[in-house]
Formats: C-alpha cells, sequence, structure tokens
C-alpha cells in the first residue's frame, strides 16, 4: 500500500544578481510555499543572475516555481539588464528535475503545463526546451534564446520563432519581463575527481580521455600538431569514452591537488559509478591514481545506492543488506570523504527533505527492541497487534535474508554467490515493506480515533463522522491484510533457504518461517476484528475469506518448511 514518495528539483535561473533585496523578495515566494525546501541561493554579480535550487513533491514545486515567476516578473525590468551571461527574461530558465518516485517524461508534462499557465496567468510568453520541447530543434536551450532578450521583438513577431505559449507582440510588458524557456532535463551531478599529482596538464589529459566532446585530432604529433579542420569549417574531434558529461582539469590550491572535474548532465547515461572506474582505468593509463572523490552539491540517492551496488557486485557480495551499509560501501569505494567527512543527510536530496518532515523519533521502527515493547505494553492501545504482526513478519523476512547473505559468502560456494544475492535482496525489500506495515498499522488506528472524535451536533455532522469512521475502519482492515500478503511472499524465502541455503544456518530459516506465520494469523486476527465494524456486509465477508485464505495457507507452509528443517538437522 506504500509507494515512493515524488520528489522533483527546480533549479530557475533570475536575471537579477546584484539586489539582494530582490533577490530575497524571489526567493521568500518559494520558502512560503508549503512542500518544498530551499536548498541553494547563487547569485553571481559579474553575470548578472541568480542560480536557486529547491525540491519537494511535484506540485508543491510547481506552485512555488509559479510564484517565484510571478515576483521576478513583478520586479525585474529586462528592458535595464545587463549582465555576461546570456538571458532573454527575469526568469531566464526554469528546469524540473526528476529525483525519485517520478520520470524525466512525467517532468515534461509537468514543465509544459507549468508554462502555460505562466503564459496564461502572468501574460509571461514561455518557450519549452529539453525533455519538454514541442519542437525538435527547441531541445536546446541555445535555440530557444538565440539573439537573446534584444531578439524578441522579431522572434515573437514571426510565426516559425513564436515562443510555444503566450504568443503576443513586443509590448511594454513583454518589454519588461522577457520570455521564460521551461523545461525538464535529467539531474546534473557536478563531481571532482582526485589526482595525485599537481599537474593541470596531466589532469587536462584525463579529461580530455574521457568528455564526450574528446579532444581536437591534430596533424603529426598528438598534442602539438595543427588541429584539424573538417569541411564544415570546424575542428575534426575524437570523442572520449564517457557520454554525457563535461570536464577539465584544474589544479586546487586549497588541498594542493589537481583535480578531474566533470559535470555529469544525464545519470542514465553516465552513472556516477561508471564514470570514476573509466576515470581511474585512464589515470592508471597516464601514471596516476584517483585518491577519492569530490561531489559538489546534491546526488539523488538512487546514485549512491547504485554505486554501492555495482561496488559490491565486482566483490561478489550481495547488496541485500542494509541501505545504510550499501550508502557506505559507495562513499569508501569512491573515497568521498577523501578530502573531509561525507555525510549522506547533507549531500542527499532525498535526506534534506526528510529533515523538515516528521522527526524519526516519531516512528515505530526508530525506537530500539526495547523501547516498542515497552511502547506496546503501555496501557495504550496502540502500537498493538497489527504493528507487533507486521515487526514479526519484518523480522521473518531478516532472517531469510541473514540465510541467504551468508549462504552467498559461503567459502567453496563462490559460483553461487549471485543466485542467493538475489534472493537476499527480495528478502531486504520485503524487510522494508514489512517495517513500513508497522507504523502504517498504528497509523490506521489513530484515523479511526480522530473519525471517533468528530464532532455530531448535527444531522449533517452525525452523517460525515459514520462515513469518515467506515473510511477509516475500512482502512484498517485493509493495512493487515497488506501485512498478510506481504508476510506471505517470506515463506518461499524461507523454503529455499531451508532447501538449499547453508545448512549450518538452517534453524535461523525455520525461525523466519514461524515469524512469518505468526505475522500472517496476527494480522489475520486484525483484518477480521474490523472487518466485523463495516456496516459493508459483503465488503466485510470478502475481507474475512482473503484472511481466512491466507491463514491456512500460512499454517501449511509453516509446517512443510520446519519438516525441510528437522530434515536437514538430523542428516
Amino acid at each position: 500500500m506504500t509507494t515512493t514518495r515524488q520528489i522533483v528539483e527546480c533549479v530557475p535561473n533570475f536575471s537579477e544578481g546584484r539586489d539582494q533585496g530582490v533577490i530575497s523578495q524571489i526567493t521568500r515566494e518559494i520558502e512560503r510555499t508549503e512542500g518544498v525546501k530551499l536548498l541553494d541561493v547563487d547569485p553571481g554579480e559579474a553575470t548578472n543572475r541568480t542560480v536557486v535550487t529547491f525540491v519537494g513533491e511535484p506540485a508543491a514545486v510547481v506552485e512555488a516555481a509559479f510564484r517565484a515567476v510571478k515576483k521576478a516578473g513583478e520586479l525585474i525590468d529586462m528592458s535595464k539588464h545587463h549582465g555576461a551571461h546570456p538571458r532573454m527574461g527575469a526568469t531566464d530558465v526554469l528546469p524540473l528535475v526528476p529525483v525519485s518516485g517520478i520520470t524525466l517524461e512525467e517532468c515534461a508534462v509537468l514543465a509544459r503545463q507549468l508554462a502555460q499557465r505562466i503564459a496564461d496567468e502572468i501574460r509571461i510568453p514561455c518557450y519549452c526546451y529539453e525533455a519538454a520541447a514541442l519542437k525538435p530543434e527547441r531541445k536546446n536551450l541555445a535555440v530557444c534564446r538565440e539573439g537573446e532578450y534584444e531578439a524578441l521583438p522579431d522572434k515573437l513577431a514571426h510565426a516559425e520563432t513564436a515562443p510555444d505559449y503566450g504568443t503576443r507582440p513586443f509590448d511594454e510588458g513583454v518589454a519588461r519581463t522577457g520570455c521564460t524557456v521551461v523545461g525538464a532535463r535529467d539531474f546534473l551531478i557536478a563531481v571532482n575527481f582526485n589526482l595525485n599529482t599537481t599537474s593541470t596538464r596531466r589532469a587536462n589529459a584525463i579529461a580530455f580521455d574521457v568528455r564526450e566532446k574528446g579532444r581536437p585530432v591534430r596533424e603529426g604529433n598528438p598534442i602539438t600538431g595543427k588541429p584539424i579542420v573538417a569541411p564544415d569549417g570546424t575542428t575534426l574531434m575524437k570523442p572520449g569514452t564517457l557520454p554525457a558529461t563535461k570536464a577539465i582539469g584544474w589544479y586546487i590550491q586549497e588541498y594542493g591537488i589537481a583535480q578531474v572535474s566533470m559535470n555529469i548532465t544525464d545519470i542514465n547515461v553516465t552513472p556516477l559509478h561508471v564514470a570514476f572506474d573509466e576515470v581511474c582505468r585512464c589515470a592508471q593509463n597516464r601514471g596516476l591514481r584517483v585518491t577519492g572523490t569530490e561531489i559538489v552539491g546534491l546526488v539523488p540517492e538512487r546514485t549512491l545506492l547504485e554505486a554501492g551496488r555495482y561496488f559490491l557486485a565486482k566483490q561478489h557480495r550481495s547488496a541485500g543488506i542494509p541501505k545504510e551499509d550499501i550508502l557506505q560501501i559507495a562513499i569508501k569505494s569512491m573515497g568521498l570523504d577523501d578530502l573531509k567527512p561525507f555525510d549522506a543527510h547533507e549531500k542527499v536530496v532525498e535526506y534534506l527533505l526528510e529533515a523538515e518532515q516528521e522527526p524519526r523519533s516519531g516512528h515505530l521502527t526508530s525506537l530500539t527492541v526495547k523501547d516498542f515493547a515497552d511502547e506496546t505494553a503501555r496501557e495504550s492501545p496502540a502500537p498493538g497487534g497489527g504493528s507487533v504482526a507486521a515487526c514479526m513478519g519484518a523480522m521473518g523476512a531478516a532472517l531469510g535474508t541473514m540465510v541467504a547473505n551468508l549462504s552467498s559468502h559461503k567459502p567453496g560456494w563462490d559460483d553461487r554467490w549471485e543466485e542467493f544475492a538475489v534472493l537476499a535482496e527480495e528478502g531486504m525489500a520485503l524487510e522494508e515493506q514489512l517495517l513500513r506495515l508497522v507504523d502504517e498499522d498504528t497509523e490506521a488506528f489513530n484515523r479511526i480515533m480522530a473519525a471517533f472524535g468528530m464532532p455530531k451536533s448535527t444531522d449533517e455532522e452525525k452523517r460525515l463522522r459514520s462515513e469518515a469512521i467506515q473510511q477509516a475502519t475500512l482502512f484498517a482492515a485493509q493495512v493487515p491484510l497488506e501485512t498478510m500478503k506481504t508476510a506471505m511472499k517470506v515463506f518461499p524465502l524461507c523454503r529455499l533457504m531451508a532447501e538449499k541455503g547453508n545448512p549450518n544456518s538452517v534453524s535461523d530459516a525455520g525461525v523466519g518461517a514461524l515469524a512469518a506465520r505468526a505475522a500472517v494469523m496476527g494480522a489475520g486476527l486484525n483484518v477480521k476484528i474490523n472487518a466485523s465494524s463495516l456496516k459493508d456486509k459483503e465488503r466485510a465477508a470478502a475481507l474475512v475469506a482473503e484472511a481466512d485464505r491466507m491463514m491456512a495457507e500460512a499454517e501449511q507452509a509453516e509446517a512443510a518448511i520446519i519438516r525441510q528443517v528437522h530434515d536437514v538437522i538430523n542428516r
């Protein structure tokens, strides 16, 4: 019943980098929008431009972006703007970036909707670029912004260069606000690879080896020879090995080392760990070593988890372990803590957002085992049997996962490591689902109590209260049913571990099956007691029938696994 939270990043560029009062008024519009977190404000005096970064759930991000565009349009007069950076509007570019739980295509749809709203409600013409482009050539931001602000009178007058939304003559309003380019692009990671050298030349050589653009093809000597010019007048280039990357070498006085500084413009094409390994390879070919990695700005959680799983697989190790352990493998494998301590809670987008939500101390799963037991023992009715059942299911999944991990790493079974690693990952996913249901079951009970607390003075209030109670009761029956369904998936894992896993841990597989049965039976009782309070008796009967079926199957599955466990022990 739980779903991955959708998170979007927005990185608007405003054409004001000198007046802090104006910048603050714009960012205040973002900060006052519920559900978003302002991460960074980076003004530039020479460019007269400020880059702002904020994140949140899609609807909240779109609303914050709209408010910021509106405020920028009120405060910035483009007819008086001068700066070193290309620009065409008070809000110049406005990209939406998928972070988690949402695709680039979905962000593109949001970007087009936002562009149309800006054009309709604020009357600022908008072009769409990158994934949101409505014309193929407009995927390139430079095409949309060609000629910059000064070219707008002519561009707005011709259909082929007119904006995608809000086409209108270049009047006093457009003269003040300019046009905005709204789009959707993948997450960009800025990263520096530390080298055991002070040579900028050597760092540049590695950068040219790997960056997509590559290096010029030269006549004769590949370093000092004259660049070869193609028939179209451009310099002929030898592409680098990493697509979707830009890179350069430089020397950092602060650290006393040279670095390969890279922008990864599409992490789906070139993930961070692939870039790291390739820079290491090219450095080694030139007699150098990569000593560590410095991430500039933020990264999505999946970037580090993908890296951790990649390096575990290279070690023939299972990734069916807690998320924190996978992150630690990524940190150590790429040397993210080489120059300074790496704190994932300050560098990972999702964790920064979590810090704004309810403290983890409010969740049952954040408690120690003793505190969880003590909280259950108190006279308050929650947490109760439903949460405890989900917890037992999580422990069953954890035991099955443990046996899979022990089997994957068992001496002499090296050729089977991947077989068990896959099972361990499946078990870890079940554990995580069941742990979420621990808190969800208590939340279901709280919903019932909230519904009973609704006013009941009038007939309308009584009707609304009765409907709310029924809805909450149905939810309170559905949550333990979900616990049953998830706990049922623990049995196949424990059965396989009893049959094929490390025989020294077969008893653990058996205990896992016992815990899974307890989870199913306990959650089933909660389904039944909540279903008995439903007025929709047909719906209640269906819930009870499904629960009875799974309870019977759980007893059979547990008995079969325990027989297998005894067979292995008695061999």
